[in-house]
């Protein structure tokens, strides 16, 4: 019988799973339709509508910057409350054409406005879930993020040629303000620190450093950095590279598989990570990964474009929510906030600066050549994996089992 301290599914963490979800559906529907709309409503160039994608992730970077030092002494669900009123106001600019500069501006805003609404959902959840459920529990609650990056540019395409974007917009404004008032029934549990703590927190004030990112994170935050940074190849070039192979109507359920084999497998992972300890999920997932991205360079087919959607959805898929739940196993509760928005930090710097980096060799390699240099990049930062946290969390594991 599972007592009510190792309960999981409780109602705060259904609802701010749920928040969460609605938020980054708004993200993902408007990620596939604003270039598109920045360039027949504001006749913007290529470059331009372009920056109107990608500076709603700058601003989500720089507020997650912020509100990761200040969240404790913010509060958790006062920050959600903040991010969620920002996010708001900004999806209801989107009504007002001031021109392409003010849209730019209001895509930052709202970038921001994520930024403290996902590090607080990351930073209450991480509190509310059991500690020997900690990589299950987050695992269930990263899948939020999984069901949005699926449906939300699955809606928006749908909207894009079924109704105007002030429809878009309209939907996109009443799902923040139903995130908004879910909030008010989230309760979040009071962290009391130990002395020691304290202590540490002290010290930890005085260097400049750790006021805005957890150190004890890094590392694994830069093995999020590198694995973003190629699945960002995916994200940017695959809709091109499908064009190439002659394959657009496949590449279109691409991410519905992907998103599939994540919700599939996740439950399973998560719990995992929490039995045996992350380094039996991470290795396998760096194999798969790695043959995944391979199978993309190598496609020719359907079959194997879809196959390439499976492998890196056991992969990346499940590597994202594993190196989140090791961010948080790693650090003192005072400090889950800053330790969520370092993570996240790097997970966004990945996604959001990859293509702009890898845009600059692929037209020189070509996709094919692209995708499985990238495999071989997977593979080898399973060894910087390995000296950075691996051979660390193994030896940790022995000693738990040997007492």
């Amino acid at each position: 019988m599972v007592s009510n301290k190792s309960k999981l599914w409780t109602k705060d963490f259904i609802i701010v799973s749920a928040v969460n979800f609605l938020l980054t559906l708004v993200f993902y529907l408007l990620v596939v339709v604003m270039g598109v709309y920045a360039a027949e409503e504001f006749n913007a160039s290529a470059s331009q509508s372009g920056l109107v994608v990608g500076i709603f992730i700058v601003g989500a970077l720089i507020g997650r910057l912020f509100i990761g030092r200040y969240i404790e002494k913010f509060g958790q669900k006062r920050t959600l409350f903040i991010g969620a009123i920002i996010f708001i106001l900004a999806t209801a600019l989107y009504f007002f054409n001031f021109g392409i500069g003010f849209l730019l501006l209001n895509r930052f805003i709202h970038g921001i406005g994520l930024g403290f609404a996902s590090t607080a959902t990351g930073t209450i959840v991480a509190q509310i879930i059991p500690a020997e459920r900690k990589g299950e529990g987050i695992g269930y609650y990263s899948m939020s993020a999984t069901l949005s990056t699926a449906l939300g540019p699955f809606v928006g395409l749908y909207m894009s040629q079924h109704t105007s974007m002030q429809g878009i917009f309209g939907l996109c404004l009443a799902i923040g303000i139903i995130s908004f008032f879910t909030i008010f029934f989230v309760k979040i549990p009071v962290i009391v620190e130990t002395e020691e703590e304290k202590k540490i927190e002290k010290e930890e004030e005085g260097r400049f450093i750790a006021q805005f990112v957890e150190p004890r994170a890094v590392p694994i935050a830069i093995i999020t950095l590198i694995l973003a940074l190629c699945y960002s190849s995916v994200l940017s070039f695959l809709n091109s590279y499908a064009i190439e192979l002659d394959l657009v109507s496949t590449a279109s359920v691409f991410f519905l598989v992907y998103s599939i084999a994540v919700l599939l497998s996740r439950p399973f992972t998560g719990r995992l990570i929490d039995l045996k300890g992350a380094n039996i999920v991470m290795y396998p997932a760096f194999v798969l990964f790695t043959i995944g991205m391979i199978v993309l360079g190598f496609a020719h087919s359907g079959f194997t474009l879809l196959l390439a959607g499976v492998l890196i959805g056991l992969g990346f898929g499940n590597m994202q929510s594993c190196t989140q739940a090791i961010a948080v196993k790693l650090t003192p509760p005072h400090r889950m906030g800053l330790a969520t928005s370092t993570f996240f930090i790097f997970l966004d710097g990945g996604l959001g600066f990859g293509p702009y980096l890898l845009g600059l060799i692929a037209p020189a390699i070509g996709h094919s050549t692209l995708y499985i240099v990238l495999g071989i990049v997977v593979l080898a930062t399973a060894g910087l994996y390995a000296a950075l946290h691996g051979k660390k969390a193994s030896s940790a594991h022995s000693k738990a089992l040997a007492q």
